[in-house]
This record gives C-alpha cells, structure tokens and sequence, in this order.
C-alpha cells in the first residue's frame, strides 16, 4: 500500500447496494477545492452537517447531499476530509464516485483512512487494529475490549511497560557512557530487581491474549455424558432449532457437532459429543478419543446425565479431564415420572434441572452459565486490558529479551550487553504501537540524574 500526504483518497464508506443513505469519504488536500467548486452551497462551516447540493463537473446536479468537512488536524485521518451522505441509490452513488475520480481524487486502498490516521499520529497501531476488531466483532464483551482497545488502552498499558524499562535502561547506561561524572555509587542489584518485577508485568498481560480469542471466536462449551442421556437435544434446545437429530436410540453421535450462540452477552461454541463410556469396537475407540479431546480444550463442560437411570461410571481417562475443567451438571429428563435427583452425583459442581425436551430449567442453565462466565472462570472483567495475539507475541519477544539482559546482569559479564538487549526489548514493544522513539530513553536519562553539572 502506497500512501502519500499529496493525494486525495476516496471510497464509499457504506456497503455496497440499495440503501437509504450511502456515505463516501474523501481524505486529503482537494478536499476544499471540492467543496468550493462541486457544492451548490459553497459556506459549509467546518464540521457541520449541512444540506446542499451536488454537482458534477459539466454543472449538473446529481442529488441533494448532506455535506460534513474536516479540517486539518480536525479529522479521523489527520488530513482534510470530505463526508458526502447521498440517496442510497447505487447509481447515484457511482456517480459521484466517479465525478471525484474526475476531480483527481484516487480511488482508496483497503484501510488506507486508517493508514493515515496513524502515520499522521492521529492513532497508534494498536488502535488502527481495533477498528477492524470493532467491527468485526461476534459478542457484547467482545465489542467491549475492541472499544477499549480503541480507545487506547492497550497503548496506555503498553507506554508504562516502555517507562518502566526505559528506567532501568537510564540506571545502567548512565554508567556506561558516563563513567567518570560524579554519579551515586552503582547498585548492580538495582535493575535486576527491576526487571525481575518487570517480568511479572509482562506475564500477566501476555496472558490476556487467550482472553480475545475467547471472546472473539467464542467459548468452547462441551456437551458430554453418557449414551441417551439427551445430549443432541440439550444442543437443539440451546440452539433454539433442531440442529442434530435426535433418536431413543443410543450411540446416535459418532462424531462431534459445533455451533455458535450467544448468552448473554457472550459468544459461546456449543460442542456435541459421542457419549462416555468403555469403547469396543474401533468406530468406539475413535469416537472417544474425539470426545477426550474436545474435552481436554474445553473451557467450559455440560454434563448431561439421565435422572431416570442409575448415575452413570465415566470412564477413568474422561473423569480425570472433567476434574480439572470447570463443570455444570445438567440432570436432564426431569419431566419424567421415574426422574429421581442427582444431587450426588458429583455434588461439588453446580447441577441445573432440565428437560431439554420440553424446555423446562433451561432458562435458569442459560443463567448458570453466563454466571459461569461472569466470575471470570474463562474471561476477564470487562474493566481489564487484553491485548490480542500480535501484541502477545511482541510482548513474548520483548521478554525474552529480558530474561536475557537478566542473565548476564547477573553474571556481571556485560553491563553493555545486557544494555542492548533491553533495547531490543523495546523495539519489540515498539511494533505493539507502531512507535519507537530512541529519544525517550535520552530523556528519561537527563531526568533522573545530573549530568556534567
């Protein structure tokens, strides 16, 4: 993608086909020439909406417009900007599109608004990503951490790591290109206990980074229990359609079955599997072993067990997955005269009556398992930073850098070395934001100690 400050960019900022308004934006210094030359109303004042009249360049009107200009400094992009919201009609659309072609606008690259809003220091990186996150995404919670994101906080989190390095990089170069100024005596242990401290920081905010896809993707919900137990019509019930069929028969499900749906305000994968029991045949062993291994990534599990029956024996390999994820048992069939409770049938966990047949309970398991959620069993609070799986890595990078300079630190080999390795640190924190400024350090340096006073 190729971006310069000299070009007028536009594009139909709405989608594509009949609607009742369509916007297209122009960003760059034709702008004003537009609005002076193409709009009937030359005295639009700077950002504010206003009702006038388009006209193409053999001075025909094409449709009744409203017109909003940015100045510059003032806009989304930085630069001049130009919303025209037409009549939703494709064709009039395509005519004004193609009158601003003609007026040396250029037709706009995929994400080139959101380019130059960040190459004119408008956003920063992780901002420009969230653009895309917002809008593309699938839950309340996750349109919640895009917003945030958006709004800067992970840059925010991201610049007090920066501080809190370039810190310790000012502790240990002072002495480096300093040595003969009168400095307080060198305490070695200093930036190691700094960085140590540090790591910490690191390590927890990498670990939001499985937080977004959980919230983007949806939570991995597996539905498990033994054969007939009414797993396939839990699902259908969940889903509100019949998504699987259903049959008396046991060991209908061979395979597993995914599907999406949102509780609350969260998206969750709903996963139906083979029942749990002691394989046989080779069909059985393979369908249990596709059921163990939904299980081992599950995040959350339903349990399904048949109240008119005897508490079913899982199989040992099953129960031990089940005793290390968290666990709703859904005592199903209640509907039935010989359904008996369940309560003792792993008590510890949270049981939901139901019958997912006739839908009874249902809505208090809906509630039990956004609740589930709610407590942070498998997403943050709506207040924490998260930071998505790029900036993990960037962080992931930076902190291997650090474990290093903490080696030899420790060693005493290399003040030098080490000193360069925190620096690459920050230049790997530097790709989370999209900005690296090796002034910061010198700054940050002069501001704690005096120099050739």
């Amino acid at each position: 993608m190729s971006t310069s400050g000299e070009d007028t960019i536009v594009a139909l900022a709405t989608p594509a086909g009949e609607s009742a308004i369509a916007l297209l934006r122009a960003s760059g210094p034709l702008c004003q020439k537009i609005l002076q030359e193409q709009l009937i109303d030359r005295s639009i004042n700077p950002r504010r909406a206003t009702l006038t009249g388009y006209r193409n360049v053999r001075g025909v009107v094409v449709d009744e417009v409203v017109c909003t200009f940015y100045e510059s400094g003032a806009s989304y992009t930085g630069e001049e900007v130009l919303e025209i919201s037409c009549h939703g009609n494709p064709l009039i659309v395509q005519l004004i599109y193609e009158d601003l072609l003609a007026r040396g606008c250029r037709a706009a690259e995929p994400g080139e608004f959101t380019r130059s809003a960040f190459l004119n220091g408008r956003i920063d990186l992780s901002q420009a990503e969230a653009v895309m996150d917002l809008i593309r995404a699938r839950s309340e919670r996750d349109l919640e951490v895009a917003r945030r994101q958006l709004n800067g906080d992970v840059g925010c989190a991201i610049n007090i790591l920066v501080d809190k390095l370039l810190c310790i990089i000012a502790d240990i170069e002072v002495y480096i290109d300093f040595p003969e100024e009168d400095l307080p005596d060198e305490d070695s242990q200093g930036p190691i206990r700094s960085l140590s401290r540090l790591g910490g920081d690191f390590d927890r905010l990498i670990a939001t980074s499985h937080y977004r896809e959980l919230l983007h993707d949806g939570v991995r919900t597996v539905i498990t229990g033994a054969p007939n137990a009414g797993k396939s019509s839990l699902l259908n019930r969940l889903l509100g359609e019949e998504r699987v069929i259903v049959s008396s028969e046991p060991g209908t499900t061979r395979d597993f079955v995914e599907e999406r749906v949102m509780m609350g305000p969260f998206l969750i994968r709903l996963v139906d599997t083979a029942g749990l029991h002691e394989a046989g045949s080779e069909l059985e062993r393979r369908s249990m072993a596709k059921t163990l291994e939904q299980l081992r990534a599950a995040e959350l599990v339903l349990l399904v067990v048949d109240t008119t029956v005897a508490a079913p024996t899982l199989p040992v390999e099953a129960a031990g997955v089940l005793d290390t994820t968290q666990v709703l048992v859904v005592e199903n069939k209640v509907d039935r005269e010989d359904s008996v409770a369940m309560q003792r049938f792993r008590g510890t966990d949270a049981h939901f009556r139901v019958s997912a047949v006739a839908g009874g309970g249902v809505p208090a398991l809906r509630d039990g398992i956004r609740r589930s959620l709610e407590n942070g069993v498998v997403v943050p609070h709506e207040e924490q930073v998260v930071v998505g799986v790029r900036h993990a890595r960037a962080l992931e990078d930076a902190k291997s850098q650090i474990k290093k300079a903490l080696g030899l630190l420790r060693e005493a080999s290399s003040e030098e070395l080490a000193a360069s390795e925190l620096q690459g640190a920050l230049e790997s924190m530097g790709r989370i934001t999209g900005r690296v400024d090796n002034e910061m350090m010198l700054d940050r340096l002069f501001e704690q100690f005096c120099i050739g006073k």
